[in-house]
């Protein structure tokens, strides 16, 4: 064995440092234990936070069609589809990513629902029947033609891979109000095209960074959270030893000027997972919820998910994404038919999660927000296909304080490009959150010289939409 020579250059303390959690740490525990600072380096951080004025709603849950549902098959009914179908006049000869041919008329019938009358495709039979709480919106546009930015900009407000998740600049703005609870979760079967960028904290702090649950094969309260359960040592014994580190680490940061992002990150997401034991597990154990209530949502990945947001934002969490699938799922380039399969996973869990929000007086402080990040066109491509659309295409909200039973805004005869209330997904991010009690110019962090918001220099909030 070679002997290491001892640094004399190393005091009492950086040698305990070097030794980690060796025996030299271990004693310093039982000093340590009677600080009563510890653990208290980011306290706080995840608080719920004041908000800008009083807010429609606390808690958002965002029902991601990854790939982009076609708004003329699903909640903007075009006629003049069926007149002119085969045909290319003018007003359908606008650009998209692919090249494409003649007006495409919808497989899909459309009919009207609730009170308001508002037609809805038979895609979404149950949806439809929800139709009186939802807000439509027909003029939504965004920049780009291609998945990877137009995700980035759904998601962060920016087509480039270097601003903040929505759900992080809410954690920023507002905390969360469970702290044995990530409070910015994202529930997604594999993972999208861009990845955890579009859950990433980027430059801010890195512990309001989403939480990512594969949900794959199940909600499995066992292996949906990994590695979050000691069997090891008691509740004592991680709590002296996590207090050990989190000081060890105050030290660390002390001794360099106390600016450190990435260990002020790794420290609390040392102590959430400490604090999750005593939750995580729990509100992922669907089999706590009545047969009724499972029968309701139905079966399947998308169904378990929907189930999951609702537990979680009754527990607290502020934000959750459900995604449809992994990849791009709603990507419909060859055959608009192939809609019809993913519509039905889709269509009895999302009514059921508005009925069940309503049932349990959730729904009033709950945003839901649906929607892929873009459209697709109104013309064919490769015979039944439809091809990307940035220029006009629907999303819908419901609860948190929008108005419901309403369509705003609208496209073109044909459906191509919003025409009337253009909303852009700048104008969107403005509205939530406005109706979170933020005003989106106001939540700003400095950053490389300048202070970056959600909405960069645009946005407008559609007050039109608010009840």
């Amino acid at each position: 064995m070679q002997y290491i020579q001892p640094n004399p250059a190393l005091n009492r303390r950086e040698s305990l440092q070097r030794m980690g959690i060796g025996l030299g740490s271990l004693g310093l525990a039982g000093i340590l234990a009677q600080d009563q600072t510890l653990g208290a380096s980011t306290a706080g951080v995840l608080d719920p936070k004041p908000t800008h004025f009083a807010p429609r709603a606390k808690h958002i849950i965002h029902l991601f069609m990854n790939g982009g549902p076609s708004q003329v098959d699903t909640f903007d009914p075009k006629p003049a589809l069926e007149k002119y179908n085969g045909k290319r006049p003018p007003g359908a000869d606008l650009k998209t990513e692919r090249r494409t041919g003649g007006l495409l008329m919808s497989p899909f019938k459309f009919r009207r629902y609730g009170e308001s009358g508002l037609e809805v495709s038979d895609l979404f039979p149950k949806v439809g029947e929800c139709i009186d709480d939802l807000c439509v919106i027909r003029s939504m546009h965004t920049n780009i033609p291609n998945h990877e930015p137009s995700l980035l900009m759904m998601n962060s407000g920016e087509t480039q891979p270097t601003r903040p998740a929505m759900g992080s600049w809410l954690l920023y703005g507002l905390g969360t109000e469970n702290q044995n609870l990530p409070g910015f979760v994202v529930l997604c079967p594999g993972k999208p095209v861009v990845g955890p960028q579009l859950w990433s904290n980027s430059f801010l702090p890195g512990v309001f960074q989403g939480t990512h649950i594969n949900h794959a094969k199940d909600v499995d309260p066992k292996r949906v959270i990994e590695h979050i359960s000691n069997s090891h040592l008691t509740k004592a014994a991680q709590r002296q030893q996590l207090d050990l580190l989190t000081k060890m680490n105050q030290i660390h940061l002390e001794q360099r000027g106390g600016q450190d992002n990435r260990l002020d990150a790794r420290i609390e997401s040392l102590e959430m997972a400490f604090r999750m034991q005593a939750e995580a597990q729990g509100v992922f154990d669907l089999g706590k919820e009545t047969k009724q209530t499972l029968d309701a949502y139905g079966s399947g990945q998308f169904a378990k998910g929907c189930l999951a947001a609702r537990r979680l934002v009754e527990s607290g969490v502020r934000m959750v994404q459900v995604y449809y699938g992994n990849g791009q799922p709603w990507d419909d380039h060859g055959n608009i038919k192939s809609h019809a399969d993913k519509a039905k996973n889709v269509d009895q869990p999302i009514a059921a999660l508005i009925n069940d929000l309503k049932q349990r007086d959730l729904l009033k402080d709950t945003l839901i927000v649906w929607g892929g990040e873009f459209g697709r066109t109104p013309v064919a491509e490769n015979g039944n296909g439809r091809d990307h659309n940035h220029h006009g295409f629907s999303m819908w909200l419901a609860g948190g304080g929008v108005k419901g039973g309403m369509a705003y805004g609208a496209t073109d005869e044909f459906g191509f490009a919003a025409v009337e209330n253009k909303v852009h997904v700048h104008d969107l991010h403005a509205t939530i959150l406005h109706l979170m009690g933020l005003d989106h110019e106001k939540l700003t962090y400095r950053y490389s010289g300048r202070d970056f918001r959600l909405t960069d220099v645009h946005g407008r909030v559609v007050k039109e939409i608010i009840a």
